[in-house]
């Protein structure tokens, strides 16, 4: 299982999915209209690291967030 976390403004709880790949985690949230939004403008991280490359192969026991961008002083 992958657990997908949902940071800042998201405001989502985190989830735990049976997925291997980020193309599969993101047709799953396509499909929530409270997170499709962020999807295109949240960076991620997988395991606390912040990625790029979105072809990556997701292992079980990995963390995977969301971090929406965020303004403040």
């Amino acid at each position: 299982m992958v657990t997908i976390e949902f940071l800042g403004p998201i405001g989502l709880a985190p989830m735990s999915l049976d997925i291997n790949s980020f193309e599969q985690l993101r047709e799953i949230l396509k499909q929530d209209e409270r997170v499709v939004g962020w999807l295109e403008n949240s960076a991620i991280a997988i395991n606390d690291i912040l990625i790029k490359d979105k072809n990556i192969i997701l292992n079980d026991g990995d963390k995977v967030s969301l971090l929406p961008p965020v303004c403040g002083g």
